[in-house]
């Protein structure tokens, strides 16, 4: 058994234990079920549970949640929109997201991939510097996806 104050009191009878906590005005708490003997200690479960809830909230507004953004280009992209898609791109990269770089094709445009991906493979070049492919270019319908993660 532990005292309140931290003090071990040693190995002590159950009914014993729980006069003592009620005596202080505190509770009896099994610290350690599968010691033998189970280990207790005295203290306010209430106060105890409430100072854990405080440390998770402090613990959850530190945390930075990854978003993934979107990037959508097509095969046939001007230089200029191309940079421009990319700048955002890079952006979202330099603010700690992934980005997911769509290449979405139209009509006969399906029949070369390879067009896309060389699209694609330029977007993976422009932004090697701080950026590293999670997941590689792939065709899933009419669509050419890929995964860019901050480095």
């Amino acid at each position: 058994m532990i005292a309140a104050d931290g003090a071990q009191l040693g190995i002590i009878d159950t009914d014993i234990a729980l006069r003592m906590a009620e005596e202080q005005g505190l509770d009896l708490v099994e610290v350690a079920p599968l010691a033998r003997p189970p280990v207790v200690r005295i203290m306010d479960y209430g106060k105890y549970k409430f100072e854990q809830a405080k440390q998770a909230r402090v613990a959850k507004k530190k945390q930075h949640v990854i978003e993934l953004k979107e990037v959508k280009y097509r095969p046939n992209i001007d230089d200029h929109d191309f940079d421009t898609k990319t700048r955002h791109a890079r952006r979202f990269l330099e603010e700690g997201n992934k980005v997911k770089v769509t290449l979405m094709f139209r009509g006969r445009q399906i029949a070369h991939p390879e067009l896309g991906r060389a699209v694609v493979q330029r977007v993976a070049q422009q932004l090697a510097d701080l950026a590293k492919i999670e997941t590689d270019a792939r065709l899933e319908g009419k669509a050419m996806t890929m995964i860019l993660t901050p480095k």
